[in-house]
């Protein structure tokens, strides 16, 4: 397993990736207009203007191809998190946000979980944070992590 760096080649197999995960386990739950929203978020065009700016990506490559990726925005922000389901509960995740922390420029780093990431957040040691609230059709749960920067 390794975690490196997302690279434009990456494009297609990440938001494959983000996209298939996202429709078996966020999307039952939500609106079209969520479902809608996050497709126009996980686009490859979306991902290659965000890759322009401060916006780390980082994927976890195992067996050959991309099975978990992360997008950590201004350094303090976990915007996108996923590990295709075939991998998940194998520490991917974890290596991910772990990966992604080492490069944070906050004390506190923030995540809008959908509601089915919330106990996986909690076993990487975010904490609830506020209420449910929901944008664009995405509902979301406010998480925090503190770090000891």
């Amino acid at each position: 397993m390794q975690i490196r760096q997302m690279t434009h080649n990456d494009l297609p197999s990440a938001s494959a990736l983000c996209l298939e995960t996202f429709m078996q386990a966020v999307a039952p739950s939500l609106s079209a207009q969520g479902v809608a929203s996050f497709a126009k978020v996980a686009a490859q065009a979306a991902f290659a203007e965000r890759m322009k700016g401060d916006n780390l990506m980082l994927v976890c490559v195992a067996e050959g191809a991309i099975r978990g990726m992360v997008e950590f925005k201004g350094r303090c922000h976990v915007a996108m998190l996923f590990v295709a389901p075939s991998w998940q509960h194998r520490g991917i995740g974890k290596h991910l946000v772990d990966a992604a922390l080492e490069h944070a420029r906050a004390d506190v780093v923030t995540v809008r979980a959908s509601l089915s990431a919330v106990a996986a957040y909690q076993r990487y040691g975010f904490v609830l944070s506020g209420e449910v609230g929901e944008f664009a059709g995405l509902v979301y749960q406010p998480m925090e992590k503190r770090l000891h920067i």
